[in-house]
């Protein structure tokens, strides 16, 4: 025993030896993993990092961002790459000489000599954002020069259409002012360090908002139209084939188009953008894909706000003038005690039956039982006001934010907006053919307008139900129905969302 323990004692004194030998004198190759462009560039040459920190964020052509760390304290004693810089798989990028200890010692600067009038103008000139555009085209990337121009205009026009078209303000302003901060030259309001990176990061990336807002769309939710008449159900069911057609189109473009890799993962998370859901495509694509989470919220938040002027031709092309007339018969009175027992029981069904989807489920009922109970009225006037509407700026913003030139301006993204298209107007037709075959199934008349708020976008998608049946009746009056199937699309979303998790 004496024998072995002198062995382990010298085994360590030799482990120390080399360890300390390796951290002295070795030098760490900085290599680049693959083919990609050089976002930024953390660790300059000369400066010294510990283990953790960022030296070179890239982003491949798929738009996965690659971030390399150092794995050991040391200082960097060479740098070969810049900003912007395109880069190929097992490039030397730089080098780090690593070292045991540290020596970080202030320095001071000397006083130098007063700039003249005419360096100090051109100093200021190069905090300006028109220099930073110009500077970002001329010799960085298109993208952080015109291209932030134009991600500007768009945030203007989000603020525009929420304040004179009223469509949506709620969502579309605060995302319109988050993409405006997000691309304003040299500030990184958007980058880490500023505020709108830490909302995204804290309150998005985390599914935190998202929940959150579907707690506060249950507690604004009611379940008597669908009650009343449960074959909305179907409605709602038949609205998320959107979905999973979506899920398809996304692999076929991977197939199809060089510059789009969209992996099954991806392409579910695209899919439920036809949902029209936000807080849902939030939360599923941070399970699933989170580098394309920003893309993806934009394209689901942005047709829901466009709502009134997506889904109008589509109900009038699919419907006669005939159809869009049918009155149909008014809902019985449903009672409390069925209001308190349905999100028990529905929260019961997905324990039991999908319980990935536990979390929309789960917090969706919560508000609509703190609703329905009648016993905690300040928690229910806390959720759905103040709580939810707070959490529902930071959300717009947190979204916005990655409306910056860099992060969206590229192919995928705009296959992703393309889908999310495609995606909502199957929702929507499917939901109104469904309608249109209940109708003719049914003993009591089924007006094939209500099929179209199958969708999630709760109440929107119901609203505009009821303006297309009474541009068609002034006397036809369909919220109430076509809230029923809106609900329906909440909790068939945040189902399909289940599926998708348990499956992927």
């Amino acid at each position: 025993m004496k024998i072995q323990a002198f062995m382990l004692f010298l085994l360590g004194l030799l482990t120390v030896t080399v360890s300390s030998a390796l951290a002295e004198n070795g030098t760490v190759q900085i290599i680049s993993p693959a083919d990609a462009k050089i976002l930024h560039v953390d660790g300059q040459q000369g400066s010294f990092v510990y283990s953790g920190d960022k030296i070179v964020t890239l982003k491949k052509e798929d738009g996965t961002i690659i971030v390399l760390k150092a794995g050991a304290a040391g200082k960097i004693t060479s740098m070969k790459v810049a900003a912007y810089q395109q880069v190929h798989e097992n490039d030397l990028l730089g080098s780090i000489t690593t070292s045991a200890i540290i020596t970080d010692i202030p320095t001071t600067e000397t006083s130098k000599k007063l700039p003249t009038l005419s360096e100090l103008a051109r100093d200021l000139y190069k905090t300006t954002g028109i220099y930073g555009v110009i500077d970002g085209q001329l010799s960085k990337d298109w993208t952080v020069g015109i291209g932030r121009v134009l991600m500007i205009l768009v945030g203007l026009t989000l603020i525009f259409l929420g304040i004179f078209k009223k469509f949506e303000p709620l969502l579309l302003i605060p995302i319109g002012y988050g993409a405006i901060l997000a691309n304003v030259p040299m500030a990184g309001i958007a980058e880490p360090g500023g505020i709108l990176y830490y909302i995204y990061e804290v309150g998005i990336m985390t599914g935190v908002f998202p929940l959150i807002i579907f707690m506060g769309v249950g507690a604004l939710t009611d379940f008597g139209p669908m009650i009343a008449n449960p074959k909305t159900i179907l409605l709602g069911g038949a609205a998320q084939f959107g979905i999973f057609t979506t899920l398809l189109g996304a692999l076929f473009l991977t197939d199809m188009i060089p510059g789009i890799n969209f992996s099954l993962r991806d392409a579910a998370s695209i899919g439920i953008i036809g949902g029209a859901d936000g807080p849902t495509a939030i939360f599923l694509s941070s399970q699933l894909s989170p580098r394309l989470l920003g893309s993806i919220a934009i394209a689901a938040y942005s047709y829901m706000a466009l709502v009134p002027l997506i889904q109008p031709p589509i109900m009038k092309w699919l419907t006669t003038e005939e159809e869009r007339q049918i009155k149909m018969v008014q809902l019985r009175h449903v009672s409390k005690l069925e209001k308190i027992l349905l999100p028990l029981l529905v929260l019961g069904l997905c324990t039991m039956l999908l319980p990935s989807a536990a979390p929309l489920i789960g917090m969706f009922m919560l508000g609509n039982l703190a609703k329905e109970c009648g016993v905690v009225d300040r928690l229910s006037d806390t959720i759905k006001n103040s709580l939810m509407y707070t959490v529902t700026i930071f959300l717009g913003l947190g979204v916005g934010s990655k409306l910056s030139a860099d992060k969206f301006l590229n192919l995928e993204t705009l296959g992703i907006l393309a889908l999310g298209m495609v995606a909502f107007c199957i929702g929507t037709a499917a939901g109104i053919l469904i309608a249109k075959l209940m109708n003719k199934l049914s003993k009591t008349p089924v007006n094939p307008l209500i099929g179209a708020a199958g969708v999630s976008a709760v109440p929107m998608a119901a609203r505009v139900v009821n303006k297309v049946g009474l541009e068609a009746n002034p006397q036809n009056h369909l919220i109430m129905h076509a809230m029923g199937a809106n609900v329906s699309g909440v909790i068939g979303s945040a189902v399909a969302a289940g599926v998708l998790l348990a499956l992927l």
